[in-house]
């Protein structure tokens, strides 16, 4: 199961963020700023609060995931049933059948949809509280040490400029 989908608006964003991180560093480094570097996936993946995440939604969501391959398969097993029977059928029963098989396969189409988008909403609910208290978690950081500014995602990041794991402690010590 895929618990970390991101919405497309998530990943613009992102991209927002990053854009404009990255122009404000090239021009915070001439004045002689001091920049940090967070990879916020990993935060997302590592830290306590989002392997907490994880097992929330798993159980939230192991049940409705287990019910939608169940009526998969039952309409797997019906279709085959009715493919191994068409031919003995009389016609009107095995129209009968597959418009049964077609109205059943849309209930399932739109139930796994709804399953898609509830997931997707609930991720992006849960990553949305990771991402404030890292960013508090960033900031105190900032402060600490006296960064001017904290970029999420560089193309190449020093060891010492990067905090990502200093931002995991300090999530994983929150109560």
């Amino acid at each position: 199961m895929r618990l970390y989908q991101s919405s497309k608006w998530i990943q613009m964003g992102l991209v927002a963020v990053i854009t404009t991180m990255s122009a404000t560093q090239a021009f915070a480094q001439d004045a002689g700023t001091r920049v940090a570097v967070v990879n916020s996936e990993k935060v997302f993946n590592e830290s306590n609060l989002a392997k907490a995440m994880q097992t929330r939604l798993q159980n939230e969501f192991t049940k409705r995931q287990n019910d939608l391959r169940d009526s998969a398969q039952k309409i797997k097993t019906a279709a085959e049933k009715l493919d191994r029977d068409a031919a003995v059928m009389n016609e009107a029963e095995r129209i009968r059948r597959q418009r049964e098989l077609a109205d059943q396969d849309r209930e399932l189409q739109r139930k796994q949809r709804e399953f898609t988008e509830d997931l997707n909403q609930r991720t992006f609910e849960e990553r949305a509280k990771i991402a404030e208290k890292a960013n508090s978690v960033l900031r105190q950081i900032a402060e600490q040490r006296k960064i001017d500014v904290i970029v999420q995602e560089a193309a190449y990041v020093s060891p010492k400029a990067d905090v990502t794991d200093d931002v995991i402690k300090a999530l994983n010590s929150l109560k």
